[in-house]
């Protein structure tokens, strides 16, 4: 089975185009080529950027395949290019949306494929509802051969989960107090990435996916209080932690405040039964605390992955600062 990935090297389709390669399936990955991810031997590489079709035409001629992941597609205009570049040529073409195009707050739980997408808060998740939207319009009017797939908070040894990045575990380690949204009580989902792919791959090449749309996660439930206790534990210390409303959050920094408001304030299950329909036997194995533990390592392992930033660090200086004083002015009476 012919597979072609656009990107490839990201934080989830990595694992993707691993677990494929050892499957099987021979994958191609049309990218750029500069990335500190090192391309899998075995993957057949395309140099060319999906923003620029001409390249796309020239190094792909008239390959066909039977499945396409574009996992850089974000705007309308993107999968619109794809739509272009591929009608006739795929089987398959697979678009990788986000589980954040739910109706952000869920109206039941768990969510559901067929939950209602709506999330007024996130422009990111704007996007990918009409990235959506455009897609199911060329299936039902052209027979565009579209697969949904809707990743949650997915990661892998190199990309913490939490705002900030390696910020967080360097205020941890340094005895310093990391905010937390809300009263850390909400309830999350994170998925290693490799757990991804088991759900993923089967997916690939199997004509009954088309016309679908899925969402792959773990089942295992943690509150934001227990994610990152996770992290302070694996990195040797036991987290202070500090809680901060999500919209104090946002008027100090709004990209982590649209994060929030638009999807990691509310609490956040899912239904898994579909892909299991799928992908039979798919369960995700790797627990984040096992995960957590391998974020550190691989970040202690090197001291250049151990990135500050200054903009993080200081705004949760300035949050921290602003609770312990309202907290005072309470206390005071004033």
């Amino acid at each position: 089975m012919k597979v072609l990935f656009i990107g490839g090297t990201g934080i989830i389709s990595s694992a993707c185009v691993a677990l494929g390669l050892e499957q099987g399936l021979e994958v191609s990955l049309l990218c750029r080529g500069m990335t500190d991810r090192p391309i899998p031997q075995g993957a057949e590489l395309f140099r060319g950027s999906i923003r620029d079709p001409e390249s796309v035409r020239r190094v792909l001629g008239d390959r066909c395949f039977d499945a396409v992941v574009d996992w850089v597609a974000f705007t309308p205009e993107h999968v619109e290019r794809d739509i272009e570049l591929f009608q006739g040529r795929v089987a398959q073409y697979v678009f990788i949306s986000s589980a954040s195009v739910y109706r952000t707050p869920p109206g039941r739980l768990p969510v559901s494929e067929s939950a209602m997408t709506d999330n007024p808060v996130w422009a990111y998740s704007r996007q990918k509802i009409a990235c959506e939207e455009r897609l199911v319009q060329a299936y039902r009017e052209a027979g565009f051969p579209v697969t949904i797939v809707r990743p949650s908070h997915t990661y892998d040894e190199r990309t913490l989960p939490v705002h900030g990045g390696w910020t967080v575990i360097d205020r941890m380690r340094r005895g310093k107090p990391v905010v937390v949204h809300g009263d850390g009580s909400s309830l999350w989902v994170v998925t290693h990435h490799r757990d991804f792919a088991k759900g993923f791959v089967p997916l690939l090449g199997n004509a009954a996916t088309v016309g679908e749309t899925f969402h792959i996660t773990s089942d295992e439930l943690l509150t934001w209080n227990q994610i990152y206790t996770a992290l302070g534990r694996a990195a040797g210390v036991e987290p202070k932690l500090v809680h901060v409303p999500s919209a104090m959050i946002a008027a100090v920094d709004s990209e982590w405040g649209d994060s929030l408001l638009g999807d990691k304030t509310h609490s956040m299950i899912f239904d898994n039964a579909k892909i299991r329909r799928f992908a039979p036997g798919y369960a995700a194995t790797i627990s984040f605390s096992r995960g957590a533990e391998e974020l550190i390592r691989w970040h202690d392992a090197d001291a250049s992955r151990r990135t500050v930033d200054g903009v993080v660090d200081q705004a949760n200086d300035r949050l921290v600062a602003a609770i312990d004083a309202a907290v005072a002015a309470v206390r005071s009476g004033s």
